[in-house]
């Protein structure tokens, strides 16, 4: 056989070989589009991002869409079916007793974030007895936990401390805590490490001394039945998320992660940020059974909701315990 023919068949076989691999490429299991509303901006929520930014769940052949929206959206949303996974706890939690089975698969974060934070004179919690705190929305968790927060330095909301329920913002809190209007405010991340960063002094970090699982997602009962490996992989997914952000050698990473989704410009204030966020972070995602009752118990309360409903009733975790095996974790 001549050099020049050697050389043709060579090429065809090449061409060949190519075609089979774009063949084989083009054959490939499609990314299956899930949805998951996410009823708030918490960097709580940075596992999450984090695994959807370094393609976690398109490892596990998930093409996920994050879809911001308020928590009532996201409620109507999963129960009418327009979503297939919803970050809106809250209205899993209730969903027994709505008659609409649901379950929550993971909680990334063990503590809350939120601080009190206190004009310069106020040294201590104590400190804060006859004095004007600005909380949060009137009956919420946040106002609520803050409300135990104080407990816990023998301070009565109400009795010994006037909190004035202000809701909206962080920011709107700060800027009436600058103004003189009050004394302290409950600020969350990262208005709570501005103010520190502004001469103001951080009194109590709740994490310090309240439990209270939050941020993670959930879907139906049905799904849980239908798709038990999707709903398998999305957890696994997450959990990844949560390890890569909880592992110091990814420290910049996670950084940068969060400087994107929050499109923070300072790294420092970013770092910070980090750092309040794994003060809080549920390791490996562990929640004792008593912090998810207590969660789920203070939902009822917030919601005005009587009917008892036990913390087994709002939770799946074998996934969770599948995931922790198969990524070699230890309890």
């Amino acid at each position: 056989m001549s050099q020049h023919l050697l050389r043709i068949f060579c090429c065809a076989g090449a061409l060949a070989a190519s075609a089979a691999l774009c063949a084989t490429a083009g054959a490939q299991t499609p990314l299956k589009k899930l949805r998951l509303g996410v009823a708030a901006t918490s960097v709580g929520f940075l596992p999450i991002y984090a695994a959807h930014q370094r393609g976690f769940y398109r490892d596990e052949g998930i093409d996920l869409e994050i879809i911001l929206m308020s928590l009532a959206a996201a409620n109507n949303a999963f129960f009418k079916g327009e979503i297939e996974y919803s970050a809106g706890l809250t209205g899993l939690a209730l969903a027994a007793a709505r008659n609409y089975p649901a379950k929550i698969l993971i909680f990334t974060i063990a503590k809350p974030l939120q601080s009190f934070v206190s004009r310069r004179e106020i040294k201590e919690p104590r400190d804060l007895k006859g004095k004007k705190v600005a909380g949060s929305s009137p009956g919420g968790s946040a106002t609520i936990l803050a409300h135990q927060a104080l407990k816990h330095f023998g301070l009565e909301a109400g009795r010994d401390v006037q909190v004035v329920p202000m809701g909206g913002s962080g920011a709107g809190r700060l800027a009436v805590l600058e103004q003189g209007v009050v004394d302290a405010a409950l600020l969350s991340v990262p208005e709570n490490i501005i103010a520190v960063n502004k001469g103001y002094n951080e009194l109590i970090f709740l994490g310090d001394v309240v439990s209270f699982p939050q941020n993670g997602f959930g879907t139906s009962v049905a799904r849980i039945q239908q798709q038990p490996d999707e709903v398998y992989r999305m957890v696994r997914a997450t959990l990844r998320g949560l390890q890569f952000v909880s592992d110091e050698a990814n420290r910049e990473q996670a950084r940068d992660v969060m400087m994107k989704q929050w499109r923070v410009t300072d790294q420092k204030l970013a770092a910070e940020m980090l750092g309040y966020l794994k003060r809080g972070l549920a390791k490996d995602a562990v929640i004792t059974p008593e912090a998810v009752q207590y969660f789920v118990d203070l939902t009822r309360e917030t919601s005005n909701v009587s009917q008892a409903i036990a913390g087994s009733q709002v939770v799946d975790f074998s996934f969770l315990e599948k995931a922790r095996k198969d990524l070699k974790l230890t309890r």
